[in-house]
């Protein structure tokens, strides 16, 4: 007997679903990804962001967690807010992602972004990095106490700058191993932001004293002789090789940490499927040889959490930096 052409639709559409069903997160070009997904790093080449997001790109095609390419932008501008500013165009984006770290909150509890994360879709927190304070091999500073104990004399003896704005990272980490050092007059200190990672060619250059930055950001210039690391804001030496031989603040008397965390964010209002699919392809991702590697060449400490767990931490995370701000004086009003 023949079906009739309702009976046909049903049997195509039961086909349908089935397909869906056992495809998996699925977008209008077919089996997600289905094209090439953008990765952005808010800053500078060279920086914490562009290693971190250049590593997930490469760790993931290596290991074929994705097959499709991964081009990297590099967004830089306002310590990370002329990309965040930009990402709210994207909003509902399913092939954009963007890696932050601290400034992300610091941006906004400062009052340079009126964006927040948010204005994000958070995916993963991957690794903690820490901060560093590197000198140039040529310095007459051999130690982070002798910073201190000149800053302590004057105020104004040393310049330090960082890749970061005022009141964002690279400032906030050096400030608060400044408070634990003893230091009390805070606002004196003089503090010089860059752009474009452009901070260790300053250093370099005789520009600033001291550059306060992430650990992976000046690895390869600590491990060439051309800079030398005073200290780390782990709780502990971290890497290996020449970065396991950095003296943590603490070793040095100073009882202070600073814990660099970096996660993976998408566009707000990003779809459930696509969220819940970097959720699982990252923690995949991070139990890989490759990801060990990664980790342990840039002296990252591997901190993985899904996406409702990221999102606890930033709100926690968030209430202590506002407390920072405002006892420096620096929150946004």
């Amino acid at each position: 007997m023949k079906k009739s052409f309702k009976q046909i639709t049903k049997v195509v559409a039961s086909v349908i679903v089935l397909s869906f069903a056992f495809t998996g997160c699925q977008s209008k070009g077919g089996t997600y990804p289905s094209k090439k997904v953008d990765f952005i790093a808010p800053g500078g080449a060279g920086g914490g962001w562009d290693t971190a997001i250049r590593t997930v790109a490469q760790t993931l095609q290596t290991t074929k967690l994705i097959t499709v390419p991964m081009p990297v932008t590099n967004h830089a501008g306002g310590g990370g807010a002329v990309a965040l500013a930009d990402l709210q165009k994207k909003a509902g984006d399913d092939h954009t992602i963007v890696v932050y770290s601290p400034p992300l909150l610091l941006i906004n509890l400062n009052g340079t972004s009126e964006y927040s994360y948010n204005d994000l879709t958070p995916i993963s927190r991957l690794i903690t990095d820490y901060g560093c304070f590197v000198v140039s091999k040529n310095s007459k500073y051999k130690t982070i106490n002798e910073i201190f104990d000149a800053l302590k004399a004057d105020p104004k003896s040393v310049k330090f700058g960082g890749n970061s704005a005022a009141g964002s990272m690279d400032h906030i980490q050096f400030i608060v191993a400044a408070q634990a050092a003893g230091i009390e007059d805070i606002s004196q200190l003089d503090y010089i932001s860059f752009q474009n990672n452009e901070g260790a060619a300053q250093l370099l250059g005789g520009h600033i004293d001291l550059l306060s930055t992430g650990l992976a950001d000046v690895a390869g210039l600590v491990e060439s002789g051309d800079l030398l690391a005073l200290a780390s804001t782990a709780d502990e030496r971290v890497g290996t090789g020449v970065l396991a031989e950095i003296p943590t603040l603490k070793e040095q008397g100073i009882d202070s940490v600073f814990y660099n965390w970096r996660g993976l964010f998408g566009p707000k209002d990003m779809p459930a499927d696509v969220l819940k699919f970097w959720e699982d392809t990252l923690a995949k991702m991070v139990e890989t040889k490759e990801w060990d590697e990664a980790c342990t060449k840039n002296g990252w400490t591997k901190s993985y959490a899904n996406s409702a767990d990221f999102k606890t931490f930033l709100d926690q995370t968030n209430e202590e930096y506002k407390e920072v701000l405002e006892d420096l004086g620096m929150l946004a009003k």
